[in-house]
């Protein structure tokens, strides 16, 4: 990993947005290629669709709506010990949903004068869960759950077609939505999978949604802003990210388990340290030499760790960290410091925090009942992950009786007049006279 050292400068929130190692050009090529894609996919359909299945997954001739008994079959085939663990994050992720619903809250003006403030689910949700390097059965419960607990009546879920699978979607995947009540389910991938939800495919059945929803690479990250406007959608969940921020009084082993833990994802992934202490910087470098030719998708970490995307960066002190990685606001925060708990609230940009040595991400990812679809390319400044109010909208319900609208009757009068629109002012008035007046 390469170092940034920021020790001896003291730089504004422009300059710290400045030297945030991001990966620009990736995140600049994916943005063209997807909205490319998006459009095709709207213009074509369904051999848009094929044609990508046949370049980018090797996959052709295949059911790109998944029949209902290949969803029994891959649920009739799940293992148990994996079942028990998706049923625990069901029911955690579930609990944790359902405290992100408001209640509908009534404002009252008098007797005859009420606005009520109530949340609609959409009417329906897409979902997209990626199946490219790895497969994620875990992101059909983040996606699907909270979509449900929102109250959405029809979820389309839609995944890549796998080539060792004949072409269909990941048994796995197949198992959690059919233990979910998923039956409408689409194999394909990518961009095209985005753009396909977002505006529909006759020929498939597939009905354009209301809101697009789920993780992947930069490509559906860039795919998601090409449909906004569209449809609506969470946060660009791209590439994965994990900033640690971390002091003296951390385990240099375990902050280096850590950021393997996300760079395994793609070469892509962001992969972090923040801290002013160099010789904790040096022990997590020499425990990341040592760990990364021993993991499984060894040149995949390789690649992230060694990629413009990370770094170890070199701080002052727990004030320019703070405001380092606020400027950065990553996908996952990690705070391994001595005073973690009461720093927490100091970081304020993050998709999610994870506090002290016991909850790195891969809690997060599985079972801590948090969400994992989280905003990624420093989104989370002004957005958050996904939850239960992805698939509400707030509305409000305006309610007066004669009473309540005479009460207000002239200082609307005078703000029409004001604002030049008399006939705003009129069409008060006139509930107040005669039709031959």
């Amino acid at each position: 990993m390469r170092t940034i050292d920021l020790r001896g400068r003291t730089l504004s929130t422009a300059e710290l947005l400045a030297v945030v190692p991001r990966a620009a050009e990736a995140l600049q090529t994916a943005a063209s290629v997807a909205a490319e894609i998006v459009a095709d996919v709207r213009r074509r359909g369904e051999d848009s669709l094929r044609e990508q299945a046949e370049r980018f997954d090797g996959v052709t001739g295949h059911e790109v709506r998944v029949p209902a008994a290949h969803i029994a079959e891959a649920v009739a085939g799940l293992d148990p010990r994996v079942r028990a663990a998706l049923e625990q994050a069901i029911e955690r992720v579930r609990s944790a949903s359902a405290a992100q619903v408001p209640p509908a809250r009534e404002t009252r003006f008098g007797s005859g004068a009420r606005i009520l403030q109530r949340w609609q689910p959409v009417s329906r949700a897409g979902v997209y869960i990626p199946g490219g390097k790895a497969v994620y059965p875990s992101s059909v419960v983040m996606n699907v759950v909270p979509a449900q607990v929102a109250g959405v009546s029809r979820i389309a879920l839609a995944s890549p077609p796998q080539a060792d699978q004949a072409g269909r979607v990941h048994p796995t995947i197949l198992a959690v939505a059919g233990l979910l009540g998923i039956d409408e389910v689409y194999a394909m991938g990518g961009a095209g999978a985005i753009g396909a939800l977002a505006s529909g495919v006759a020929s498939l059945g597939l009905d354009p949604v209301d809101v697009v929803s789920g993780p992947g690479n930069n490509f559906v990250a860039a795919a998601k802003r090409a449909v906004a406007g569209f449809v609506g959608t969470d946060s660009e969940a791209g590439a994965t990210e994990i900033l640690i921020v971390a002091d003296e009084s951390a385990d240099p082993r375990l902050i280096a388990y850590d950021l393997v833990s996300q760079a395994e994802h793609d070469e892509q992934a962001s992969a972090v340290l923040v801290t002013a202490s160099a010789p904790l910087a040096d022990a997590v470098t020499a425990e990341l030499q040592r760990i990364q030719p021993l993991t499984r998708h060894a040149e995949r970490v390789a690649a992230a760790l060694a990629g413009e995307q990370s770094a170890v960066v070199l701080v002052d002190d727990a004030a320019t960290a703070e405001a380092f990685s606020n400027a950065y606001a990553p996908e996952h925060l990690e705070l391994h410091l001595a005073d973690a708990s009461e720093a927490a609230a100091r970081y304020t940009s993050a998709g999610a925090i994870f506090v002290g040595g016991y909850a790195p991400v891969s809690l997060g990812d599985y079972l801590a009942g948090s969400n994992h679809v989280l905003p990624t390319g420093g989104q989370a400044r002004y957005a958050s992950g996904l939850g239960a109010h992805t698939f509400l909208r707030p509305q409000q319900v305006i309610e007066y009786d004669r009473d309540g609208l005479a009460e207000v009757a002239d200082a609307i009068v005078a703000l029409a007049d004001a604002e030049a629109l008399p006939a705003h002012g009129e069409a008060v008035t006139a509930r107040f006279s005669n039709a031959a007046e």
